[in-house]
């Protein structure tokens, strides 16, 4: 039986996403919505974490078909170094603070060192 309209998810499309924090550490998570996560943040309302960090910036995200799949990626990203993460960065900003993804898109692949 198909969900009603209004227990549907707003976006199938799950997106891993760093923050950059006021004090230049880097915040990763999930989320199907990621405008109003970013609000969230923002707020002070999504974590404990960027709450005491504020502003943040979002610095990078990037989409996945599952939720499954994003916290996989989730979790292979924290495992980073900070100089892994910075040339993740550094591989594909977000442009003027969001990119918007197309969940047909893949994620973005590992360049050769």
């Amino acid at each position: 039986m198909p969900l009603p309209e209004r227990h549907r998810p707003v976006n199938p499309c799950w997106l891993v996403y760093l923050l950059r924090c006021h004090d230049g550490s880097l915040y990763c998570g999930i989320t199907n919505d990621l405008p109003k996560r970013l609000l969230a943040h923002a707020a002070g309302k999504a974590s404990r974490y960027t709450r005491a960090r504020l502003p943040v910036a979002l610095a990078y995200s990037e989409p996945h078909k599952s939720k499954s799949a994003a916290l996989k990626r989730e979790v292979a990203i924290k495992k980073l170094s900070r100089p892994q993460k910075d040339r993740l960065l550094s591989s594909k900003p977000a442009r003027h603070g969001i990119m918007l993804f197309n969940c047909q898109q893949s994620p973005p692949t590992r360049r050769p060192p």
